[in-house]
Formats: C-alpha cells, sequence, structure tokens
C-alpha cells in the first residue's frame, strides 16, 4: 500500500506539470527532448555539446524510450509528447520527495518544507539533468550510511556523476565523512566499493553514449575538458566570484533563507552536537566555494544543495516548535506558503511564458499550412538563440532555423557567433542571408520579440503579423514584452492550382548546421 505521504508529494509534483507552463533555461528542451526526438524519430538538432561528445545519453536516452512507446501505439502527439516526460519526471521527483522524507525520520518540517518550496516546484517536473541530479541526490542522501556500513548510496552517485560530472561536489565532504567514519580501511573501502561501483557505472555510462554516438566516447572527460580545463562556460555569460553568496543561494532558498540562517548559525556553534547538520553544512559551503570559482553561474547549479540545506532547516523547525506556541507555529507556516506561493505562481504561470505558448501555433502551421504556391510552412526564429524549444514541440519535418551561437570551438580570432551578428545589424545580417528573389524562397513564418520590429521593419513589409504571445512584465534589449509571429505574404502572386497532392507534399529535409542553413535560403 502506497504511504500517504508519498501520495501527496505525487500530487504535488503532478500539479507542477500542469502549472508550471513557464520558460526557465534551453537545457530543458535542447539537452533533453530534443535529443530524444532525434533519437526516436529521426529528427531534431543537436547542439554543438553532443557533436562534441560532452554530454551523456543516459536521460534523453529514457525519453526516447517513452516517445517509441507513444509512436508504437500511434499516439505521438505534440501534447503527449511535451507533457508526458514532464509526467514522468514528476514521478521521480515525487519518489526522491518521498525518500527525503524517509531519510529525515518522517519529520513534518521536513514534508512541509519540500512540498512548500517555490523553487523545486518551479523545477521538480522540468526535464532538466539538474533536476534529475537533485532527485538523485535525494535519494542517494536517504541511503547515506550516517549510522551504518552502507555503500548502497554510492551506485545512485556514480550513476548521478556519469550523467552529469559536476554532481560529484556536493559528495566531496560526504564522502571523507564516510571514510573517516568506517571501520574499514580507506584502502579497502576505495577499491571494493569506490572503484567497482565507479567502474561499473562508467561502463554503462560509456556504452549507452557510445552506441548512441556511434563511436567510442567518453562524455565525463569531454565534459570536464571543455567546461573546467577550455572554460568554455564563461562564453555564456560571467559573474562576479561572490555571485552564488549574495544571488544563487537565496534565490533558490527564498522565504528559508533566514530560517536557514538560523540554523546554520546554531549547527557551528554545537557543531558536536548536530553532527550531521554541520557534514551537510559542509557540503553546502564546499560546493558554493567550487562552483563560485567558476566563471559561470547559474541558480540550477545549486539545485542539488537544496535538500541538504532544508533537512538543516527542518531539523532547527522541529526543534523550535517544541518551544513556540501552536498560533506562532501556524503563522509561521502560513507565511511561508503564501510568500512560496506567489513566487511559484508568477513564475510558473506568468514570467517567460509567451516562448513556450507560441510552439502549439508553429505546431498546428507546420502540419496544415501551404502558402500560395503551395510549400509547406518554414520558420525562422530570429531572438536569441535557443529562445524556443524546437521539432520536440513541432512533431514535424518542415524546415526551421534559428541564430547559432556555438562557443568559439576553434579558437579563431575575432569571433563573433551567428546570433550577435545578427543583433549587431539586424537588416545587415537579413540582405546577407536571405535571398531577395524569389518571394517564395522565403521563410513562410518570422518568430521574433516585438523588440525587434523597428529594427527590421523593411524586412516584415511582405510580412502580417498573425498571433502575439505575452511573455515578460521585464523586457530587455533583446528579449520582448511579446512574441510575435509574422506570415509572409506576396500580394502580387499568381496562386498555383491546388490538387490532391497538397496534402501528400514530402516533407523537408531537416537542417542542422549553419552551412546546409544558408544553401537552404539562399537556393
Amino acid at each position: 500500500m502506497l504511504d500517504r505521504m508519498f501520495l501527496v508529494f505525487l500530487a504535488v509534483r503532478i500539479a507542477s506539470v500542469f502549472l508550471v507552463t513557464t520558460w526557465f533555461v534551453p537545457d530543458e528542451y535542447w539537452q533533453s527532448l530534443e535529443v530524444a526526438h532525434r533519437l526516436a524519430f529521426g529528427y531534431g538538432h543537436l547542439t554543438w555539446e553532443w557533436t562534441a561528445g560532452l554530454r551523456s545519453y543516459l536521460y534523453p536516452a529514457l525519453i526516447a524510450g517513452l516517445y517509441k512507446l507513444l509512436a508504437l501505439l500511434n499516439v505521438d502527439t505534440v501534447e503527449l509528447l511535451t507533457v508526458l516526460p514532464r509526467v514522468l519526471q514528476a514521478l521521480l521527483s515525487a519518489y526522491a520527495d518521498y525518500r527525503f522524507y524517509v531519510w529525515t525520520k518522517k519529520s513534518k518540517w521536513s514534508a512541509f518544507l519540500l512540498a512548500s518550496s517555490w523553487c523545486w516546484f518551479y523545477v521538480g517536473s522540468r526535464t532538466l539533468a539538474n533536476t534529475i541530479e537533485t532527485s538523485l541526490t535525494m535519494v542517494a542522501l536517504s541511503y547515506f550510511p550516517w549510522t551504518s556500513e552502507c555503500t548502497r548510496f554510492l551506485w545512485i552517485v556514480g550513476l548521478s556523476f556519469f550523467m552529469r560530472p559536476t554532481s560529484v561536489i556536493p559528495w566531496v565532504p560526504l564522502c571523507l565523512y564516510h571514510f573517516k567514519k568506517s571501520t574499514h580501511p580507506t584502502w579497502e573501502i576505495l577499491l571494493k566499493r569506490y572503484f567497482l561501483i565507479g567502474l561499473l557505472t562508467g561502463a554503462l555510462s560509456v556504452g549507452v553514449d557510445s552506441y548512441f554516438h556511434g563511436s567510442l566516447v567518453f562524455s565525463t572527460y569531454e565534459f570536464l575538458k571543455y567546461n573546467v580545463l577550455k572554460g568554455v562556460g564563461s562564453f555564456y555569460g560571467e559573474h562576479p566570484w561572490y555571485w552564488y553568496v549574495y544571488a544563487g543561494l537565496p534565490t533558490v532558498l527564498g522565504v528559508y533563507l533566514f530560517p536557514f540562517l538560523l540554523a546554520s548559525y546554531e549547527t557551528v556553534r554545537h557543531r558536536k552536537v548536530y553532527k550531521e547538520r554541520a557534514v551537510l553544512l559542509y557540503s553546502v559551503l564546499f560546493t558554493v566555494v567550487v562552483y563560485s570559482l567558476l566563471s559561470h553561474k547559474e541558480f540550477r547549479f545549486l539545485l542539488p544543495v537544496l535538500p541538504m540545506c532544508l533537512y538543516v532547516e527542518a531539523d532547527y523547525l522541529s526543534r523550535w516548535s517544541r518551544k513556540a506556541s501552536s498560533k506562532t507555529i501556524w503563522l509561521a507556516a502560513l507565511f511561508i506558503v503564501a510568500v512560496n506561493g506567489l513566487m511559484a505562481g508568477y513564475t510558473g504561470l506568468v514570467h517567460q511564458r509567451g516562448t513556450l505558448d507560441v510552439m502549439p501555433y508553429l505546431a498546428s502551421n507546420a502540419k496544415e499550412y501551404r502558402d500560395e504556391f503551395n510549400n509547406p510552412a518554414k520558420v525562422l526564429f530570429l531572438m536569441p538563440c535557443h529562445s524556443t524549444p524546437f521539432y520536440s514541440h513541432v512533431h514535424h519535418n518542415v524546415t526551421m532555423r534559428f541564430l547559432r551561437c556555438e562557443p568559439n570551438l576553434d579558437e579563431k580570432e575575432n569571433y563573433v557567433d551567428e546570433a550577435a551578428q545578427f543583433y549587431e545589424n539586424p537588416m545587415g545580417w537579413v540582405r546577407k542571408n536571405l535571398p531577395v528573389h524569389p518571394v517564395s524562397a522565403l521563410p513562410s513564418h518570422v518568430v521574433a520579440f516585438d523588440v525587434l520590429e523597428p529594427q527590421i521593419k523593411d524586412f516584415l513589409s511582405i510580412y502580417r503579423e498573425k498571433v502575439s504571445f505575452f511573455h515578460t512584465d521585464y523586457p530587455s534589449e533583446r528579449v520582448g514584452q511579446f512574441v510575435k509571429v509574422y506570415e509572409r505574404y506576396d500580394p502580387n502572386a499568381t496562386p498555383r492550382t491546388t490538387t490532391t497532392t497538397t496534402t501528400t507534399t514530402t516533407p523537408l529535409p531537416v537542417v542542422d548546421d549553419y552551412e546546409n542553413d544558408n544553401e537552404e535560403y539562399n537556393a
């Protein structure tokens, strides 16, 4: 019989699938769903990380299996292809929540904090590597041998490491603690447990990655080579070393920050009394310090330490509530729910939703649209690269193109990626990269933010605005308040007679590289 608390967690995570309808980061789609769509259906865009072999196929292969099942049942609709992977992740997150609850000896505060966390509600059902990494961290923590010699947690840590190598960072202090408290010699634990389990999980990862990649590849090594040794991550933005202290961790914790600081202070003062809390704090501190040394920083990188922070805070609040009045406890709980609810509601339902709302419209047009010359749809995204999902949300093999932004992997002098070139001179880029005639060779649809419209108004003179989707209350220089779709028209065209071949037009080939894109549009 299922535990009632598991059902509560499951209900919360499933609810987030349908209540979190906004855009967070490109990796949610481009590093999971898009890859899975290519594995299952033979078309889809692979970013440079996949061609360079530094991403693991373990997670996308799981989603691809789900896609294959839907295809076999002949129910591979766009709606199911986009929703069911999130439902699958919600199930995994709910199980992780329950394991966290068991780890905390079924503490009511731990269940409450986890279920009401705005951040975990916001990302807990997203198809992000960071989400599955956090789920695996919670499960592994529940098996960590605080009072025993069990090493089952290493299987989960090993799997997580080969899926995303940086996931090992929070485990360094925990594993050192494991060595210290164990009654077995360190060399014995290293050889018979760590090395053996690492070898087996590594063999699984290398086997899966090499199979899908088509040649022998060590994705973990490639990941570390590009992100640490070559520092490619800095290409996507840099922050000061203290960013995680004043912005990263406070954002992830939200309203939990203040009680977490109180709990941390108490733990440091009485670290011999609260040994588990102290070890977890060391892990959090170590993780923040290591990530602070890297130039590229994002909120999601700290997700794996969220359960550790919540454990420390839940234990502190459990002890505090023994002395506090019931009225004070209820007021604190209502305040936490209210603040988290507002944050989760705004970020999940309002902020950055336009780039997702536009995709069902494009999916519908991709299958049904024919221009005045009976040509199928051809979509051009004039937006910062990876601003929207791609074939995983269209599920139709039409030609689509977006502005590319690969880092300078070949170390060229004065390198400027395509997206940056476009924004330096939008109309200049259009004249250089898009055909002047015939009109039918131009994209049938252009997707862009409203802030770009004045800069490309000459190009848009042969396009009509068809639909507009609200995106954000905080527009910037490149990201506007609305996402707009423009459809091409030619008032001087002589329509071709439509025949029964309209519905059997051969799909256009997928364009996966910049040179082929140019050939397609300049044909």
